[in-house]
């Protein structure tokens, strides 16, 4: 099963996820297999930490909430609450697959939070710049909550242009980059 997992910073925290990165690296390095993307979003300044994106593939959601609430920020306090939700995996591959590379133009996370009938369940036409894409969902899959997206754009409009914007209660962007050891 397939888990989206974003942790959102609590203001000020940015010292302590400083003195406790390689906790968190060690941490992650034990999911390596199971990783799907990784990475960390910025504020508009696009230095300043907000959060820290995981979509991780685990057996089940009591395995998904024990990966997300053990993690050591969380465990610290540098996070201020946890987005935990049951992804779909539309491309069928992982961040490190994606052909346009770690680097090289501007990558963002857009969260399209649901209300009323599932929308983008379908990839878009414009395939070229999609890191990872799907849908949110609940713990037994059934119920969709929303969408997920990583991807290269040139600017947020672009990017907040992948999902169909009437059919969310909001639409979420922010500069994100690809994590993990370099």
């Amino acid at each position: 099963m397939e888990f989206f997992c974003y942790h959102r910073d609590r203001p000020g925290s940015l010292a302590l996820r400083e003195e406790l990165l390689e906790e968190h690296w060690s941490y992650m390095d034990r999911y390596a297999k199971e990783l799907i993307a990784r990475g960390p979003t910025f504020a508009d300044d696009g230095e300043t930490p907000t959060g820290s994106v995981h979509i991780v593939d685990l057996p089940d959601p009591a395995a998904a909430r024990a990966f997300a609430f053990d993690e050591p920020n969380y465990q610290a306090g540098a996070y201020r609450d946890v987005l935990l939700r049951r992804w779909r995996n539309v491309l069928g591959r992982t961040m490190w697959d994606f052909p346009g590379g770690r680097t090289g133009g501007n990558r963002y996370l857009v969260l399209g939070l649901g209300e009323g009938p599932a929308a983008d369940l379908a990839l878009p036409l414009d395939r070229e710049g999609l890191v990872a894409y799907g849908p949110l969902l609940s713990d037994d899959g059934d119920t969709w909550l929303g969408t997920a997206v990583l991807l290269r754009a040139p600017d947020p409009d672009t990017a907040r242009a992948v999902l169909t914007p009437d059919r969310y209660a909001a639409i979420e962007v922010h500069d994100w980059e690809f994590g993990g050891r370099r």
